[in-house]
């Protein structure tokens, strides 16, 4: 190789390894700093845009399970009001039983209405008041009245082939509205006249509309309590679905943190090395000031 004072070939070989060195380390850095193999485009354009399409499932599969979270508050609200009208109902059955003794006295039979009376009362105060953001699943005409209040709530991200919407959870409203407006409207005065006779064939009508009216809120409570379990395994598969979904993301773009530590430190060495190269390299011209002494 020819000795020139013009050209030095060894620093700039130093100067582009180094250069190298330092392009890698940087690349590095950012892979620890970020926490991620792939960050840009730039790094990997098919990985890069195939983890951001799942990062756009995973907002769409936030949207469903909150929307599906808020349809569970409503629909349980419903459940845990229809289980105490339930309840409500089957105290207001023995009352009746009791009120249809013919032997009772007046006193006994005005007592019994009363209570019969604040039972009504009672179930009136649950129905107005299961109510969740605005949402009554009890209160109202039923599921025959298309404006009555229901629940409805997305069930995944995926769309139907022949609407091309998101499928759709629908619990309708239970019309206890209108289960009430079937019971008497005169606080049961006819169970306390003083005809025993007549107060117990009154006893004997109100049985039949209480075993319906009972009836009737059973068949809510499966409607119900089948809405809930339906919402219930809906979350828990799109609970799972969100951790395949984050689990396929690290997969594409997560960088290995004890590989990139190790690389960082191997790269510390080179850059050392390619410095001192760098500086040797640029000290031989300086040989050739003793080819003229």
């Amino acid at each position: 190789m020819a000795f020139s004072v013009n050209t030095n070939a060894g620093a700039m070989a130093a100067l582009q390894s180094l250069n190298s060195t330092n392009r890698s380390m940087e690349t590095t850095q950012s892979r620890i700093t970020t926490g991620l193999n792939v960050a840009s485009t730039k790094d990997d354009s098919a990985k890069y845009t195939v983890a951001q399409t799942l990062r756009g499932d995973l907002g769409k599969l936030n949207a469903v399970t909150s929307s599906l979270n808020n349809a569970k508050s409503v629909t349980d609200v419903a459940v845990a009001g229809a289980e105490q009208i339930s309840d409500l109902l089957n105290q207001m059955k023995s009352k009746t039983l009791e009120a249809s003794d013919a032997g009772l006295d007046v006193e006994s039979r005005t007592a019994i209405s009363k209570d019969l009376a604040s039972l009504k009362k009672q179930i009136s105060t649950v129905i107005d008041g299961s109510d969740f953001n605005g949402v009554n699943l009890l209160k109202g005409a039923g599921a025959a009245d298309t404006t009555a209040g229901k629940v409805t709530a997305l069930q995944s991200i995926a769309t139907d082939e022949t609407t091309g919407k998101a499928p759709v959870l629908e619990i309708n409203n239970q019309g206890f509205s209108t289960m009430l407006e079937t019971l008497p409207t005169d606080d049961f005065a006819s169970l306390a006249g003083t005809d025993s006779v007549v107060a117990a064939g009154a006893a004997d009508a109100l049985t039949v509309v209480l075993d319906k009216f009972f009836n009737d809120v059973k068949g809510s409570l499966s409607v119900l309590g089948a809405g809930s379990r339906q919402i219930e395994g809906q979350l828990a598969f799109n609970s799972n679905l969100t951790d395949v979904v984050t689990s396929g993301i690290g997969n594409l773009v997560d960088a290995d943190l004890a590989k990139e530590s190790a690389s960082l430190q191997a790269l510390q060495v080179q850059q050392q090395l390619g410095v001192q190269a760098l500086s040797i390299a640029n000290q031989a011209p300086q040989t050739l000031l003793s080819l003229f002494q």
